[in-house]
């Protein structure tokens, strides 16, 4: 059987594949269906300082392979998380975490960052640039390679665990906002966040969704994921995650010959709660049937 373990950020794990923030809950809620040690890890809820209730509904819309969400963070915030939802995550997952968080402002990230960098639990802390910035005129502070700089050198400041920088695929050139990172300190970055997208309900004459816009996820988005991430992991020498699409161990494959070391499962989680679970157990044929004997060898293969 070939080798399935990969290495992120100096971390092992059994497998590269990672359930994304937002689609896997805290994870207790997914170990209720089978083992997710099984898992490579996973990325939990978005984390703020401050509970958030959310957007208000509705909030989800179908689409030709995929969907548009606009939950708006909801989570009970980053004390609670501490307090309550890691030691229920602690009785049914025995490796390290992947602690995602969010923030409006950069001391709202650094002020969650510091925080969770001091549970145990946590191995990686991957930061969600797509947040918009409050005192900077409500642009997302992943829109432009000076912010997402600032946010990655303050929480870098604060932090010991390694910090991966998660980018919006909502701008025009995602590579300088990469690179800026990875010369601010990030120890990787992941991508992409889900894309900006609409739908209209005809009878209503409306957008479906009630904050009219929000996020369009699910494998329609796959090429435009492969494409940034094929740019990013070819201009930067950090550890590159990469998602978007993914639903099948093929999938997993394809992403990291386009230089992704590991790969985050978003959508097909929320279609099929097993969906990560198959994937990893379909890797194994898939790597025969394309002569793969270890997984960390292919990473960036399709870079020539």
């Amino acid at each position: 059987m070939g080798k399935l373990n990969v290495s992120l950020c100096g971390i092992p794990l059994d497998n590269p594949v990672i359930p994304a923030s937002g689609t896997f809950g805290f994870g207790y809620e997914f170990a209720e269906l089978y083992d997710i040690n099984v898992l490579g890890t996973f990325s939990f809820k978005g984390t703020t300082k401050e509970p958030r209730f959310g957007n208000p509904t509705p909030r989800i819309a179908e689409c030709t392979a995929g969907m548009i969400n606009a939950v708006g963070l909801q989570n009970p915030g980053v004390e609670k998380v501490i307090s309550e939802e890691l030691p229920k995550l602690k009785k049914c997952f025995s490796k390290p975490v992947m602690a995602n968080v969010s923030g409006f402002s950069v001391d709202e990230y650094v002020y969650t960052c510091e925080k969770i960098d001091k549970c145990e639990q946590v191995g990686w802390i991957e930061v969600n640039v797509s947040c918009p910035n409050v005192h900077g005129g409500g642009m997302s502070f992943g829109t432009s390679p000076e912010a997402a700089a600032e946010v990655t050198r303050a929480v870098k400041a604060v932090t010991t665990k390694p910090v991966i920088i998660k980018l919006s695929p909502n701008v025009t050139d995602i590579v300088s906002i990469a690179k800026a990172c990875e010369e601010a300190g990030a120890d990787g970055i992941s991508l992409i966040n889900t894309m900006l997208g609409m739908r209209i309900d005809l009878k209503k004459r409306a957008p479906i969704i009630a904050n009219k816009m929000g996020g369009f996820s699910g494998s329609a988005i796959f090429p435009v994921a492969l494409r940034m991430v094929y740019q990013v992991s070819s201009a930067v020498k950090i550890p590159v995650v990469g998602m978007g699409g993914v639903s099948s161990a093929d999938d997993v494959i394809e992403m990291m010959m386009t230089g992704a070391t590991a790969v985050e499962i978003g959508a097909a989680n929320l279609i099929d709660p097993f969906a990560s679970k198959n994937i990893i157990e379909a890797l194994p044929a898939a790597m025969e049937k394309y002569k793969i004997a270890s997984l960390s060898e292919i990473i960036g293969a399709a870079h020539v």
